[in-house]
């Protein structure tokens, strides 16, 4: 009933509305089956219900994208309980496998209560419809008595207007699949970690240390060089490759990133053929895969750092912010890795997909779009260009930011966003905090469309002169 009222408006505090008497619902059903509530589960069901908090809190649709894909997951995961790679993989995709037996077994479970009711059942149903009645008929009557209590009803009620009724069923399809997925499966889990993945062949001692070790070196006489640079060598690396400042910054950072993913494969590759039995080969093991992962943060540290010099030269968008975000998570990774093999793994699955669910939590709190405005009104206070046409296609999270520009800068990148923003009918549970923060400063103060807006870009310091070839550009 409540995906059907109210989601049809919009996600903003909808999805977390609508997630509560779900996720209650299942918690009912395993206690039911017998199911008892574990640190792990609580942990990811309350993790899920906190990434739902995005929508309410944010704008931008791409991390409020991520944070409802990784709720799904981590839902998924609090009704499997699974502590194996392969199963917290499944695990986090198992709600999905439920639908078909949940319809079943929901209509199973209609059947077995209107058989056994003897009445009871029709006696609720009726009360319920009498009482909806009731509440229609009286609200009517006393809205059109009382404007203020009209207001105040239009803004608690949802629209439940007959031009969306296709729509609003179909989203009350989903909400009912959904409920009864969630339910199925925390009544009924599937065991993943009952699928087990066989390790490799265990290689021999040197067969299996030398690539890694020679890998190692390789990566320790990078990252002499890499201390070279950042003790003040850019001068020289200038001169010997014919790069600028940012085109050094921007050149090298893809490759680390790509160095760092293909290092994680290496690592899990190397533990599958580790060598195992003898007394030596866990020490063995332990210390070439440390050394490995110490070395790869280092590289962590240099794409990150090369990151930062690539803002300063060309601003924060929304692709570096989020390949950035993506460089730091893996990094946590590194250092999961890294106390698995002084503490043991058991608990490292459940770990990395923890770390995963916490950095998109964080990412989408920190409101990446109000950050990418702020770092780029600040550039242009610095004496640097701005990009006011991509500046404009960002989301109502940056409008605080935006709003501190000077006219015609403001009025021009604002201009956009105000349009977006004119529905003053749109209720409060499908408004996010940060939609509602940019109305207010556009009513306060409304961007002048007369302001000219010829141009993509503006001059340092915001002057009318062309760009100078001394503060370069890119859009990516």
């Amino acid at each position: 009933m409540l995906s059907a009222l109210l989601l049809g408006d919009g996600l903003g505090a909808n999805a977390l509305i609508v997630a509560v008497p779900a996720a209650l619902g299942a918690y009912f059903a395993a206690r039911t089956a017998g199911r008892r509530l574990r640190p792990w589960t609580a942990l990811w069901a309350v993790g899920g219900l906190a990434l739902l908090a995005v929508p309410a809190l944010r704008d931008a649709g791409w991390p409020v994208f991520l944070a409802v894909v990784s709720a799904i997951a981590l839902g998924s995961l609090a009704l499997h309980g699974s502590r194996s790679w392969l199963g917290v993989f499944l695990g986090s995709l198992g709600l999905f496998s439920a639908i078909a037996d949940g319809l079943a077994w929901g209509g199973r479970g209609v059947h077995a209560l209107t058989a056994g009711s003897r009445g009871r059942l029709g006696v609720v149903l009726r009360s319920v419809a009498v009482a909806v009645v009731l509440l229609i008929v009286f609200g009517a009557l006393f809205a059109s008595a009382d404007a203020a209590f009209a207001d105040v009803l239009g803004d608690l009620m949802p629209d439940v207007s007959l031009t969306g009724t296709p729509w609003r069923f179909l989203l009350f399809l989903v909400g009912l699949i959904g409920a009864l997925a969630a339910a199925y499966a925390a009544a009924a889990p599937i065991r993943w970690d009952g699928l087990t993945v066989r390790p490799g062949k265990a290689r021999g001692g040197v067969e299996w240390a030398l690539p890694l070790i020679v890998l190692n070196l390789l990566f320790a006489v990078f990252i002499a060089v890499q201390l070279t640079v950042l003790l003040g060598g850019y001068d020289k690396v200038m001169a010997e490759t014919d790069l600028s400042y940012s085109e050094y910054a921007r050149q090298g950072f893809w490759q680390l990133l790509w160095a760092t993913v293909l290092t994680l494969l290496v690592i899990a590759l190397a533990l599958r053929w580790a060598p195992r039995g003898k007394s030596g080969d866990l020490t063995l093991v332990r210390t070439v895969l440390g050394a490995l992962c110490l070395l790869t943060l280092i590289v962590v540290a240099s794409a990150l750092r090369r990151m930062d010099l690539y803002v300063d030269a060309y601003g924060l968008t929304r692709l570096r912010i989020s390949v950035a975000a993506v460089e730091l998570w893996l990094g946590v990774v590194l250092v999961l890795i890294m106390a698995a093999g002084v503490f043991g793994a058991r608990i490292l699955p459940r770990a990395v997909a923890a770390s995963a669910a916490v950095a998109v939590l964080a990412f989408g709190l920190i409101s990446p779009d109000g950050l990418i405005a702020e770092q780029n009104v600040q550039r242009y206070r610095d004496d640097h260009s701005i990009d006011v046409a991509y500046l404009k296609d960002l989301s109502a999270d940056a409008v605080p930011a935006l709003d501190t520009l000077p006219e015609p800068l403001r009025s021009c990148a604002l201009l956009g966003i105000e349009r977006s923003l004119r529905s003053d009918d749109v209720p409060w549970y499908a408004t996010s905090w940060g939609e509602a923060r940019a109305r207010d400063i556009m009513k306060r103060h409304p961007a002048d469309p007369t302001q000219p807006c010829t141009g993509s870009r503006t001059g340092i310091g915001g002057s009318d002169r062309d760009i100078d070839e001394s503060d370069p550009y890119d859009p990516y």
